[in-house]
């Protein structure tokens, strides 16, 4: 079973960013969702899913959104939109309508009809409320409105009529994905429970699909609300939330038919699963990022962009796709996008064209050898001053996949002359050389959500160097000035034109720079049955990221016919 990664801190005051979504408009993935699903089909008496609390909250009922560990997460509250991060495609959810006035003034439309579970109507002032409770209560603030680590802090944040104007002291396009996936509070259920983020919640008013039927400690189950402001294209009469499983334990609750879906790793999932019933059992591997090998790019030889071009075509991917992920997760795309989803954001040079490098090792040798870094008798290359080139691999210990992939790159590294060991250590170990700059070669991810600025952005940007106490996500330690006013020109705009522009421009640094080489892509799971349910996402369909997605993935699911 692979181990939890600890991924680089996203959050950089003063510069990471998400920009606004860059493909797409508000409501295509909602019209979309209305063809082949959503309101048409059967309903489905039950669907089994894990607990989302883990073990350590026993029989604690608490259905806060805001408290540590809450019952559930994903079928009460609700955010404003549900942006697909694949596609980055926007559905209105509680909002209708998002505009901006440059980079300081954002004004959302909230959707009118909506009924709190105790039948009071959802108003703009409830959203406004949910904001300014941040405002008192900094632990409230979970995009972080009030705040400057993501762009500008706001100025005010105001019910009018039934819209809520953000106002703010500066750029603030970076708060948008935090605004938008933040969770609406009752403000006249929550507005007299004093700190939100202490509140034990033991019977919540919410606006989400289901409402508690029971829970007993460790079963909880919710039932289908027939007043919920979409209850159209809810089918499921009854979601029951139970029991935290490892890999083994999952597959057998899959195969018994006790589970409908499960989020975690199950190896090998085609043979240990899908092949017993391949008419009812399926799993999704979504891309979610890339897994990229990452040099220290201010030490020799990786500070040398031609050298790590060179390695670049030293990476078997598709061998380290057999060995680490079973085949499932494809190469990457050198550009740092998660293609084809995101293929229009690509700037005209790249647009049509393989950007995922080729497997070719005398590639490799002839880039190296033109690049002084000389073969000698024993097969062996030097630096380009003649002396020994050798270069430490340091990969997590018990991280299975990574140890795979790092085997695949030492054997492509070393067949190019370069004389590669891989160094398994403890993952904090791993990342203390992160923190400290005091490694040769590492496995790192880049996210691939919709915050282009805020990933990859991030990944490139010299204010995003890691430090001796934090990762952040520039631990190659690249640093290119025009590069950097990319990503700052990317960060302050709301105009999706310029936007394509500036990523336009990240991505020419990664195919002619190499800050990082993209591997393969780094999954977010899904492994289901359709016996009871039809309609998940698949590679067939992707529209919603199996994990992040799951309340626009509950209005597309139907009984099979």
């Amino acid at each position: 079973m692979t181990l939890t990664r600890t991924k680089p801190t996203l959050l950089v005051t003063g510069l990471t960013a998400a920009a606004l979504a860059l493909t797409g408009c508000a409501g295509s993935a909602a019209q979309k969702a209305s063809q082949g699903g959503g309101s048409s089909g059967g309903m489905i008496e039950q669907l089994s899913f894990p607990s989302e609390a883990d073990a350590t909250v026993g029989g604690l009922v608490n259905y806060n959104p805001l408290s540590p560990k809450p019952l559930t997460t994903r079928w009460l509250y609700e955010p404003l939109t549900v942006r697909n991060n694949l596609t980055c495609e926007e559905t209105p959810w509680l909002a209708t309508k998002s505009t901006w006035e440059g980079a300081t003034k954002l004004t959302l439309d909230i959707r009118q009809g909506v009924k709190w579970s105790d039948g009071k109507p959802l108003t703009a002032a409830d959203v406004a409320f949910t904001f300014n409770l941040g405002k008192k209560y900094p632990g409230a603030d979970k995009a972080g409105v009030w705040n400057d680590s993501i762009g500008a802090p706001a100025k005010s944040v105001t019910a009018q009529g039934n819209q809520v104007v953000f106002e703010f002291t500066g750029n603030a396009a970076p708060k948008y994905d935090g605004i938008i996936r933040t969770l609406i509070l009752p403000e006249h259920y929550y507005g007299s429970v004093g700190d939100p983020t202490k509140f034990i919640d033991k019977a919540p008013v919410f606006t989400g699909p289901f409402k508690i039927g029971s829970y007993n400690g460790r079963r909880l189950v919710l039932e289908r609300r027939p007043d919920y402001w979409q209850a159209d294209k809810i089918k499921v009469k009854k979601l029951v939330l139970e029991g935290t499983y490892d890999a083994s334990q999952a597959a057998l609750k899959l195969r018994a038919g006790q589970l409908d879906a499960f989020y975690g790793e199950i190896p090998n999932p085609q043979k240990s699963f899908v092949d017993a019933d391949p008419k009812n059992n399926h799993f999704y591997y979504a891309p979610n990022g890339t897994t990229v090998l990452t040099g220290n790019d201010q030490k020799a030889p990786f500070n040398d962009e031609k050298f790590r071009e060179a390695i670049s075509y030293a990476m078997d991917k598709q061998g380290m796709s057999t060995k680490a992920t079973y085949g499932i997760m494809k190469p990457a795309s050198q550009t740092g996008l998660k293609l084809p989803s995101m293929d229009n954001l690509l700037p005209e040079t790249y647009a049509g064209k393989d950007t995922v490098i080729p497997f070719d090792v005398a590639k490799a040798n002839s880039l190296l050898d033109a690049a002084g870094y000389k073969k000698g008798a024993d097969g062996k290359r030097t630096n380009p001053d003649g002396s020994p080139l050798t270069v430490n691999f340091s990969v997590q210990a018990g991280f299975i996949d990574y140890q795979a992939i790092a085997d695949v790159v030492a054997q492509g590294m070393n067949a190019a002359g370069v004389d590669t060991k891989v160094t398994a250590s403890a993952p904090d170990s791993v990342d203390g050389q992160k923190k400290t700059g005091d490694f040769q070669l590492v496995l790192e991810y880049l996210h691939g959500g919709c915050e282009l600025a805020q990933n990859i952005g991030a990944k490139l940007s010299s204010k995003s160097m890691p430090t001796s106490t934090t990762i952040y996500p520039n631990v190659q330690r690249f640093s290119d000035p025009a590069t950097d006013e990319a990503v700052k020109s990317l960060a302050g705009s709301t105009d999706k034109a310029d936007q394509k522009k500036y990523v336009g421009e990240l991505v020419d640094t990664m195919m002619t720079k190499y800050p990082v080489t993209s591997l393969i892509y780094a999954p977010a799971r899904i492994i289901y049955r359709t016996d009871h349910a039809v309609g998940w996402p698949s590679e067939q369909n992707p529209y919603a990221n199996p994990v992040d997605d799951a309340l626009l993935v509950m209005t597309r699911l139907t009984a099979p016919n």
